[in-house]
C-alpha cells in the first residue's frame, strides 16, 4: 500500500509546505516543485531519514524561493480579464445573457460580478466534457479498448488519470488549453487502458494514436501552470 505524501513546514521557509514521500527507486534526495500547480515534493530513497530529508530542503532554500518566485501568481476571474478559452484569448465582458456566450473575441457573461466566476467554471465545465467526450470516444474506438466511464475534476497535480477499472478522470481546466493539448490529454489517458504505466511500451501507444503528442506535452508543461493560476472562486478555487 503506499503511504500519502507527509506535509512538513521549515522555519526557513515560511508559508511553503514540503510533501514528504519515500521512492523505491529513488536513489537520492531530491526537491521537486510541480510546474501544475507549485507543490513542493521532497522525495527520499527509502534509507534516508525524514531529518535528512528536510537539512537537504534547508540547503536548498534559495534555489526553492527563487523557483517558486517563477511561478504563475494566482488570478482572480474579472470583467475586463483575458480569459483562455479552447487556446483563444478572449475579453471577459458584462451582458444580460445569464449563460456566457462568445462574441468575436469576447466572452460575454451575466453582469453580476458576484457570479462570475462561478458562471464562466460551469460554461468551461460543460465544454471541456463534451470535447473529451469526444475525444476519448475517437481514441478507444481507434485503439479497441472500451473504457468506464468519465469524471471532471479541478485537480491540481495531474491533467487526467485512469483507474484499474477503465475509469477515466479529467481536469476541467483543459477547456482552457488549445484544442489539440485537450486531445493529446485524452490519448494519452486512453492509452492507459492498455498500458498501465509510463512504459516505452506506453509512449509507442501515445504515439501511435497521438503522433505529434511531444509538442502539445510541452505545451502543458510550459503554459499548464498559468491555467492552473486562475481562480474562479473566492476559496481558492
Amino acid at each position: 500500500m503506499s503511504v500519502p505524501p507527509q506535509p512538513h513546514v521549515l522555519p526557513e521557509l515560511p508559508g511553503v509546505t514540503l510533501l514528504l514521500k519515500r521512492s523505491a527507486r529513488a536513489r537520492r534526495i531530491s526537491l521537486r516543485v510541480s510546474r501544475i500547480d507549485a507543490s513542493v515534493s521532497l522525495t527520499l530513497p527509502e534509507r534516508a531519514s525524514v531529518a535528512e530529508g528536510l537539512a537537504f530542503a534547508r540547503a536548498q532554500a534559495g534555489w526553492l524561493r527563487q523557483a517558486l518566485s517563477r511561478m504563475p501568481r494566482p488570478q482572480p476571474v474579472a470583467f475586463g480579464m483575458t480569459l483562455p478559452v479552447e487556446g483563444r484569448a478572449l475579453l471577459l465582458v458584462p451582458g444580460r445573457a445569464r449563460a456566457p456566450v462568445i462574441e468575436g473575441d469576447w466572452l460575454v457573461v451575466g453582469e453580476d460580478p458576484a457570479r462570475l466566476g462561478i458562471r464562466v467554471e460551469t460554461y468551461l465545465r460543460h465544454l471541456a466534457r463534451l470535447r473529451l467526450q469526444q475525444a476519448t470516444e475517437r481514441y478507444a474506438a481507434a485503439l479497441g479498448r472500451p473504457f468506464r466511464k468519465i469524471t471532471l475534476r479541478d485537480t491540481r497535480s495531474r491533467w487526467g488519470s485512469c483507474a484499474a477499472d477503465g475509469s477515466l478522470s479529467y481536469s476541467w481546466r483543459l477547456a482552457m488549453a488549445p484544442p489539440s493539448v485537450l486531445d493529446y490529454v485524452a490519448a494519452h489517458e486512453v492509452a492507459h487502458l492498455a498500458q498501465m504505466n509510463h512504459s516505452p511500451a506506453f509512449w509507442a501507444v501515445v504515439a501511435r494514436l497521438r503522433p505529434d503528442y511531444a509538442t502539445h506535452r510541452a505545451w502543458l508543461k510550459r503554459e499548464g501552470g498559468a491555467l492552473q493560476a486562475i481562480r474562479f472562486r473566492g476559496d481558492g478555487g
